[in-house]
């Protein structure tokens, strides 16, 4: 990849495609947007929501970051975008869904498991945000598990299921039956995305 020639060589693509096959669809989203999931996805280049999931645009809802993570609600004043992504999906846009996906070979899973200094010397950006998953990332290396990688990457979304859950709108959507909660996770090699059973605690093959 030329870098960003090749992303407009792709955006010329786009307009003579696309874009015109689907011009009315285009002018209908550009009066506003009703999508009925958010997908909470990991911002590794390789795992694309709308490419795995073959979905059009206005479809769904998508934030990434690093490991698809959530942190617990906390409203102390802080700048807390992915708080602020949730809290839009669910109170603006009324979405039916939360998906969080993550996925094989993740790198911030990687830096939870080898510990401190991932970004930069010392104290980084990386090392505060991973810390969101100290308690499984622990249980994890504690255990007799071999596949350690895979065992956080789940491990990381049950994380994030239950901090998704500490926000009041999400667990009030829960409790009136107009939100659900999902979890998968996306093997890169072969291309299979396993679904969390919550009641077993199993990724299971759809």
């Amino acid at each position: 990849m030329n870098g960003f020639t090749t992303l407009l060589d792709g955006y010329h693509r786009f307009r003579r495609n696309d874009y015109q096959r689907q011009r009315a669809r285009w002018s209908e989203l550009a009066e506003g947007q009703a999508p009925p999931v958010m997908i909470i996805s990991c911002c590794d280049s390789r795992v694309d929501p709308a490419t795995i999931f073959d979905i059009e645009p206005g479809q769904a809802f998508v934030l990434r970051n690093v490991a698809n993570l959530v942190p617990p609600y906390q409203p102390d004043g802080g700048l807390h975008g992915v708080s602020s992504a949730i809290e839009f999906a669910v109170t603006g846009l009324k979405v039916q869904h939360i998906v969080i996906m993550g996925h094989a070979s993740c790198g911030g899973i990687a830096a939870a498991l080898a510990g401190g200094d991932q970004g930069e010397e010392g104290e980084s950006f990386v090392d505060s945000w991973i810390k969101l998953i100290k308690e499984p990332r622990d249980a994890v290396v504690d255990s007799d598990c071999e596949d350690k990688q895979t065992a956080l990457e789940q491990a990381a979304i049950v994380h994030s299921l239950a901090n998704l859950r500490t926000f009041p709108n999400v667990r009030e959507g829960e409790a009136a039956g107009t939100l659900t909660l999902h979890g998968c996770h996306f093997g890169i090699a072969k291309g299979l995305l396993t679904i969390l059973d919550e009641e077993s605690g199993e990724f299971r093959p759809d």
